[in-house]
């Protein structure tokens, strides 16, 4: 019985290549992001807070505009969508036709 069970290192063997680059981009990311934070804490703390501020609004817009925010945001976004434009809202605006 013991000739017949498979390592954890021949199961990694069989994986195939997308996953290493997968995992390896995941790394390289927490990383970097890691990097990143400790640089920010050395910055101010009012550019950071702005940095900050700006990222976060791009990318609740991008949410709004695109609807792919997490479901956990999907009872807030449904409240501010109708305020803002969104991608389907423009397809369906140029399949009509424009008035004369």
């Amino acid at each position: 019985m013991l000739l017949l069970a498979v390592t954890a290192l021949e199961k990694m063997k069989t994986l195939p290549p997308d996953v290493w680059l997968k995992i390896g981009v995941a790394v390289g990311a927490f990383i970097i992001a890691i990097l990143v934070f400790r640089r920010v804490m050395k910055m101010n703390k009012i550019i950071a807070g702005v940095i900050v501020f700006v990222v976060v609004t791009v990318v609740f817009f991008s949410w709004v505009y695109n609807r792919n925010e997490p479901k956990f945001l999907t009872p807030l976004v449904n409240r501010i969508a109708p305020f803002f434009p969104s991608a389907g809202s423009y397809t369906s605006k140029q399949q009509t036709a424009p008035r004369p």
